[in-house]
């Protein structure tokens, strides 16, 4: 008898707790885990948000990079904290749904160490090339990797990453070959585009902007199905290629087992920071997309990407690192 009560209040007992605990929050700073440096999208977007949470909040937001391992770092110290609300991991599509099957073991696993907090942001990648290539459109550069195979080089952010993917999804779509220079990371990939030692990159939107308006490089075309106001006049790589498409997404995550009330606190807190003017500008000018959706939206997203990009890294034949 004593052991059936036992197991019978004991849940009671522990949804009694998670629910005091719920409404006591916040009662201390919160913390958000970056995992890349600063300067990332994630980090520059988390920057913009924090002091927005921690007015509404009444606690100090802060960020904390947590770099290394090509994100690996930053997800498990995310996944392996406290259930209580109080560390936060920026997730992305990269991290979340293409790492898992372009490495042979990750130290985290996205669909079942985290709770879905908020995906706030997506972007899109720019089909870049020095100044000095010829190439004017996407459909110049196609074309003449068409008949010059492997005379091309595009530069990415190493194997298996999200941009080499991207390149390789257009390659399939397109039938042309190229020569693909992979690169521990974006910054001495854009060192090396700038310096004209690669032809062309597919990169993050956001990175790129600066270069592009200075015209240190040339943006051939953007990878969204429809042409973007920020961006006016630059058509779309699915103009040349019907149907192409690629972009990542960035949103928040908690350890798995944070209660469902501080996940939706969380959730409205943050979609209404993002939403606010200042930030949307921000965001917008830095080639961001803003969301505003539940976590029920963020589930099926990663859901969906997580077997979109199975299938990719299965048809390109590509073997885990």
């Amino acid at each position: 008898m004593i052991a059936c009560a036992v197991r019978i209040l004991l849940p009671l007992m522990l949804f009694a707790a998670g629910a005091a605990q719920s409404q006591n929050y916040p009662s201390k700073p919160i913390r958000i885990v970056i995992p890349f440096p600063p300067g990332n999208t994630v980090d520059v977007m988390s920057r913009l948000v924090a002091p927005k949470l921690t007015e509404r909040l009444g606690q100090t937001v802060i960020v904390d990079n947590r770099v290394g391992a090509n994100g690996q770092i930053g997800m498990e110290y995310g996944a392996r904290a406290a259930p209580d609300g109080y560390t936060l991991t920026a997730g992305q599509g990269g991290s979340m749904v293409v790492m898992p099957h372009t490495y042979k073991k990750l130290s985290y696993d996205p669909l079942r160490d985290y709770a879905l907090i908020a995906v706030s942001t997506t972007n899109f990648l720019g089909m870049v090339v020095h100044p000095s290539v010829p190439f004017k459109s996407a459909r110049d550069l196609i074309n003449y990797a068409r008949a010059n195979p492997n005379r091309v080089s595009f530069g990415s952010n190493g194997e298996g990453a999200f941009t080499h993917l991207a390149v390789e999804s257009l390659r399939l779509m397109s039938g042309f070959t190229y020569t693909h220079v992979p690169y521990k990371g974006s910054a001495q990939l854009t060192t090396d585009l700038l310096g004209g030692h690669i032809d062309a990159a597919m990169a993050g939107i956001t990175g790129l902007t600066p270069m592009i308006r200075a015209g240190k490089l040339r943006l051939l075309a953007i990878s969204t199905l429809k042409r973007q106001a920020a961006f006016e006049g630059v058509p779309t790589i699915a103009e040349t290629v019907p149907g192409y498409e690629s972009g990542g997404w960035f949103g928040y995550v908690a350890p798995a087992g944070t209660p469902r009330e501080i996940v939706m606190l969380l959730n409205a807190e943050i979609n209404r920071a993002m939403s606010l003017p200042d930030v949307k500008e921000k965001l917008n000018a830095a080639g961001l997309i803003v969301l505003n959706e539940s976590p029920e939206y963020f589930a099926v997203l990663l859901k969906n990407d997580y077997a979109k990009y199975a299938k990719l890294v299965r048809d390109i034949k590509f073997e885990p690192q």
